[in-house]
């Protein structure tokens, strides 16, 4: 269990020494070992109490005689570590004896210095992993303290490979034969800065459950594909080695081959201008003893997959003899949602499912080929997760990791931590810094006030989010897009708030579109500068500063007058027609209201040009429904939601998905595979599901719940829905039918809140704490 602690990071780790492998030639990026620390006490009476810290640069594992210290995985997890790294620490005064006792600690590179990012980028923070570890233990006599040092010893033992993106290899051979020899001072700049040392605000990643195989199957060749019916994050567990000496490989994936293979494709990545694409890797491999009773389970690595492709067993497996092991942070459940339509309920549960498996101590794209901390991925998704976990730890900590990295100009990065980037000589400009990605820096903390209504994350936010509008504003006042310069020669006024400068993503993966890497995203920029500046006056306000509230709601008024100015036409038309500007222009207040009508009608048009699909891409889908069903076409919003022909979510049902893919073609008509098949961010469309089908709705002016709306809006047949969300004052339910024509709505409202029930007919209610039911 986690030792209850009064003392800081730093005082828990006072009398350690930072030591590391002797590695006079560090070992090849993934092909490094696992190296196993020892050192051995005596106790001649059973200690009162007993409690273990420990961090590493690294991945660590720590074991008091054999057995294993608490049940979090992949611990320190991943931070900006050369500014914060956090320290775990657990009571174990039960793991202890009279008499000899050892400790020990397993290390491996993890993300410290094994491959990150698509390019698999080694040794990122530094070349070589260290530990730091304090054993305090109280007696009726004293305080023994057990800390490392260079009396220590190491060895390599049977893990003798290990990264987090290539896999891990177990040699079982060499359990019993680890040549032990002295550890090495782990003396630098980063060790002996102890003031980065911290306790995480996270819940720990674990082990959440586990997936039987429900297919196993023996090609021709003897390879054995093993089918676990779910996509997620994570590794298996293997309990069938075979004799001594066999060597089984086990190849991790999302998707089979037309001949009932794996096939790992469609992850391959071409790092420009490189023509080669780089392995896959998620490769593990154990070489048995032969003793029964022995289990592989590769808890330094992790793989994003369904199928598991298992080469050199000899004997068929049974399902028995491998599990899924489904690896996250243990976030507390906070939402649910289901209705009467079983394809809605997939959906929800395909993009939950998603999110768990890219929430594995940062919000990642995807679990298998990058692994990155976007920043555009997670303020996309992030008011979604709201409503199906308590995401305020988890959010804190990855801020801080946001905040760490930001540039000395105020550019936010594209990721954080930041790391796996390889700078390109060959691209004349900074990836860091796109639209709607860097804003992750205002929109993440301001979804984090008005879920949780606590203050304190404005406020140690504020100086991040200041300083990123402020960066933005000076593109915007200093840069010009070449194509404008060549359009009209001397700026007009509003270009000053015009952000047209820069590279952006823009509207990433709509469908059917070609990137265009230096193409003119002055529409999407300017939006999100716009929106960033009023979530920063916003914030401004709540937390006192009056001044800097009316400087950037100046700011927010002029970006608004650009946007206008260059993209708006009398007509409530824009410039540059799109679904996704459209739906931007509107979610963002960018149109006026007067104008909306005409816009709304104009959006609907493009979706019906489409057949009635929609075109959005990775910013824009999470808006595209709500704003439908705001602007009284809740009849498109839900055709939209049911359009089952590419590209459509039903389209990711049909075709067998279990997460949500990153392009709208993950796996085309013909069965072909693309890109990642497990990205969360389309799957923001449960925000719907939540707010608009089973009507609840958060109110940012009472933040926390205080007061909220319900308000359900039925179609397409549903005839019942329900959603609950545990917030921070308590249970809140919507739970609706309708039966011979009457529309029941059953309400629950939490002590100290209040809520405003709209009805569908729009007849409305104020409801108190307590339970209520409302029919027409």
């Amino acid at each position: 269990m986690t030792a209850q602690i009064d003392a800081t990071a730093q005082d828990l780790l006072a009398k350690a020494t930072w030591i590391q492998a002797a590695e006079d030639t560090v070992p090849p990026a993934g092909a490094r070992p696992a190296y196993e620390f020892r050192t051995t006490f005596t106790l001649h009476g059973a200690p009162r109490h007993a409690t273990l810290a420990a961090t590493a640069h690294g991945i660590y594992e720590a074991f008091i005689n054999g057995v294993r210290v608490g049940d979090e995985e992949l611990t320190p997890g991943l931070t900006s570590y050369a500014k914060t790294l956090y320290v775990q620490h657990h009571e174990v005064t039960g793991l202890l004896e009279t008499g000899l006792n050892e400790l020990r600690l397993v290390l491996s590179d993890g993300w410290f210095r094994g491959r990150c990012g698509p390019s698999r980028v080694p040794d990122n923070f530094g070349v070589h992993t260290a530990l730091v570890a304090q054993l305090n233990l109280e007696t009726s006599a004293d305080t023994i303290i057990i800390a490392t040092g260079p009396d220590w010893e190491y060895g390599t033992g049977s893990i003798t490979a290990a990264d987090l993106m290539d896999g891990q290899t177990n040699d079982f051979t060499r359990l019993d034969d680890i040549p032990w020899q002295p550890v090495r001072v782990a003396d630098n700049a980063l060790t002996l800065d102890r003031s980065r040392l911290a306790f995480s605000p996270a819940p720990p990643v674990r082990r959440i459950r586990q997936y039987p195989a429900i297919d196993v199957t023996r090609l021709s060749r003897g390879r054995q594909i093993v089918d676990f019916g779910q996509n997620l994050n994570g590794w298996v567990r293997l309990s069938a080695l075979g004799p001594a000496g066999t060597t089984t490989k086990l190849t991790h994936g999302e998707a089979l081959d037309p001949t009932g293979d794996l096939t790992t494709a469609h992850l391959a990545y071409t790092p420009y201008p490189d023509p080669n694409p780089l392995p896959t890797g998620q490769t593990d491999t154990v070489i048995s003893r032969g003793h029964p009773g022995d289990v592989f389970e590769p808890r330094h690595t992790t793989h994003g997959f369904r199928y598991v492709a298992v080469d050199g067993l000899l004997e068929d497996l049974n399902p028995a003899d491998i599990v899924a092991v489904l690896v996250h942070t243990d976030l507390a459940a906070t939402g649910t949602f289901e209705c009467s339509d079983e394809r809605v309920n997939r959906l929800h549960r395909i993009a939950e499912a998603s999110w768990h498996a890219n929430a594995c101590d940062v919000p990642t794209d995807c679990p298998q080929r990058e692994r990155w901390g976007y920043t555009g991925d997670y303020q996309i998704f992030v008011r979604s997760a709201a409503f199906l976990d308590d995401i305020y730890g988890f959010s804190r900590k990855w801020l801080q990791s946001l905040a760490d990295d930001q540039l000395d100009n105020g550019c936010i990065t594209n990721v954080a931590p930041n790391t796996g980037v390889v700078d390109n000589p060959e691209i004349p400009f900074s990836f860091d810094g796109s639209a709607g990605w860097g804003d992750a820096a205002t929109i993440v903390p301001w979804q984090l006030y008005v879920t949780y209504g606590d203050a304190r994350v404005l406020e140690d936010s504020f100086e991040m989010m200041t300083r990123w509008v402020d960066y933005i504003a000076g593109l915007a006042a200093t840069g010009r897009h070449p194509s404008r310069q060549e359009s009209r020669a001397e700026p007009a006024p509003h270009e000053s708030f015009l952000w047209d400068s820069g590279f952006h993503w823009g509207e990433w993966a709509e469908p059917g579109g070609a990137f265009d890497f230096f193409g003119d995203k002055g529409i999407v920029a300017t939006a999100y500068m716009a929106r960033s500046a009023d979530i920063v006056s916003k914030a401004a306000a709540i937390l006192g500063k009056k001044e800097l509230a009316h400087h950037y709601r100046e700011l927010h008024a002029n970006a608004l007058d650009a946007w206008r100015t260059e993209y708006l036409t009398p007509a409530g038309h824009l410039t540059l027609e799109s679904q996704a500007n459209y739906v931007r222009g509107l979610a963002f207040g960018l149109i006026p209201a007067e104008l909306e009508t005409n816009a709304v009608n104009r959006l609907v048009e493009l979706i019906r040009e489409k057949d009635n699909h929609l075109s959005t891409g990775f910013l824009s889908t999470p808006f595209l429904l709500p704003v439908l069903a705001d602007h009284g076409r809740t009849d498109v919003a839900y055709e939209l939601l049911f359009q089952d022909t590419a590209p459509s979510w039903m389209t990711m049902l049909d075709r067998g998905a279990t997460t949500i893919w990153e392009s709208w073609e993950g796996i085309t008509e013909d069965g072909m595979m693309h890109e990642s098949l497990n990205h969360y961010s389309k799957g923001a469309v449960i925000t719907f599901l939540h707010e608009y089908v089973a009507g609840i709705r958060p109110d940012e002016n009472h933040p926390g719940y205080e007061h909220f709306t319900i308000e359900p809006k039925p179609g397409h047949g549903l005839n019942w829905a329900r959603a609950n969300l545990r917030a921070a004052r308590g249970a809140i339910t919507s739970a609706w039918h309708i039966d011979d024509e009457t529309f029941t709505l059953d309400v629950t409202v939490p002590a100290g809140a209040t809520a405003r029930i709209v009805m569908p007919t729009g007849t409305q209610h104020t409801a108190g704490p307590g339970n209520h039911t409302f029919k027409e």
